[in-house]
């Protein structure tokens, strides 16, 4: 234990659930898949009525994502836009957001092509830049959403600078963690309001469930957010619910070794010659590596990287043979994409070639495989 008598982190996920279950003591919390609850009498209540507004498993889930990110309140949702579109909706016609231009390309599509009808404004900004994200604050600006390191570019936000930012203007600070989770990165920490997870990427690893977390700083803003989930109905079934309380059990062991993976290839993918390129933040020579290294206790297991021409990315990644060619990140088998066609395809062409999104660019979640084998297989499909 810390001086202070807490259990660190990595031993708090290893307990998530234990002693939950005090009639049984069921190391393993249960799964609680019933619908609705009996009552005791009028007015009285067990503390479950729906599943929709509560359910056993999912609170017991709950309350452990909000004690390791260090918020007040999480909820759960089916997936991680589910848990984006709900947040979204605590905004008004005529609001005003800036975001990260370096995010997945979902949180883009679901903005420009649903929010915008609706009034909500969103300018995209190179969230990296302070001075930028500060130029593109307006009288209607309402919250800033940063996505750091960002995908797939994996440019690295100053999360104390753009928190002061937050504070001088009144706005919403929210943090997508995804990528490092909170083990290696604590939002909360440089002043973020709402922490947000794709739980289906680390948090949940094994490339089996599909979820999605909000956790908020504080009680009021969480009661919010749960009156917007309970209103709408995006939750996390208790049988999913389940699988992410197993799951965590070993994020601190799986993160471990997806870093360990990352940082060898990175490396590897440097003295390719077909590779003109490599984005990860654990490179010294990464624009974000001594920023990294204040703010975070690790690099994370995503790299990105640009080979010199689109022919070259489509033949990698049609002879891949351990490595799949998949969407999705963060589980415990490699996976590699083409983000101009797939994960970002939605975002305008012109805006991708912006960015640097173009059809040279892989992005690689490195797995847990051994790292030799993972570049067995690059070294054979780069040809």
């Amino acid at each position: 234990m810390s001086q202070s008598n807490s259990p660190s982190l990595e031993t708090r996920l290893v307990q998530v659930g234990v002693g939950h279950d005090e009639r049984t003591g069921a190391i393993s919390f249960p799964i609680y898949p019933s619908a609705t609850y009996r009552h005791p009498g009028v007015g009285e209540s067990t503390g479950f009525d729906y599943t929709r507004s509560g359910n056993p498993t999912r609170k017991v889930l709950e309350e452990a994502l909000a004690d390791l990110e260090g918020g007040a309140r999480a909820c759960v949702f089916g997936s991680g836009m589910a848990a984006l579109t709900t947040l979204f909706l605590h905004f008004s016609a005529g609001d005003h957001l800036v975001v990260s231009e370096d995010l997945y390309g979902g949180t883009y599509r679901v903005l420009a092509q649903v929010f915008d009808k609706l009034g909500l404004g969103a300018s995209y900004v190179d969230t990296t830049d302070t001075a930028a994200v500060a130029a593109a604050i307006g009288q209607r600006t309402r919250a800033l959403l940063v996505e750091t390191p960002g995908n797939p570019l994996l440019g690295v936000a100053d999360l104390a600078e753009l928190g002061a930012l937050c504070r001088k203007h009144q706005l919403l600070y929210i943090v997508d963690n995804t990528f490092l989770t909170p083990l290696l990165q604590r939002p909360f920490d440089f002043g973020a309001d709402v922490v947000v997870h794709s739980a289906t990427k680390y948090l949940g690893g094994h490339n089996d469930l599909c979820a999605g977390v909000l956790v908020a700083r504080d009680a009021e803003l969480g009661e919010r957010l749960y009156f917007l989930q309970n209103s709408t109905g995006a939750i996390l079934p208790p049988q999913d619910c389940w699988l992410l309380l197993r799951s965590l059990k070993t994020l601190a062991l799986r993160l471990e070794r997806h870093q360990a993976n990352a940082q060898r290839l990175a490396e590897w993918l440097r003295t390719h010659p077909r590779v003109t390129a490599v984005y990860y933040p654990g490179l010294k020579d990464h624009p974000g590596h001594a920023l990294s290294q204040r703010q975070a206790k690790g690099f994370g297991g995503m790299l990105s990287f640009r080979v010199d021409s689109p022919a070259v990315a489509r033949q990698a990644l049609k002879r891949l043979k351990l490595i799949s060619f998949a969407e999705s990140l963060g589980g415990v088998e490699s996976l590699m994409t083409l983000p101009a066609v797939q994960t970002h395809g939605d975002i305008p062409e012109a805006e991708r070639l912006r960015l640097g999104i173009c059809e040279s660019l892989l992005r690689l979640s490195v797995g847990i495989e051994n790292a030799e084998d993972i570049i067995a297989d690059l070294a054979q499909a780069l040809g």
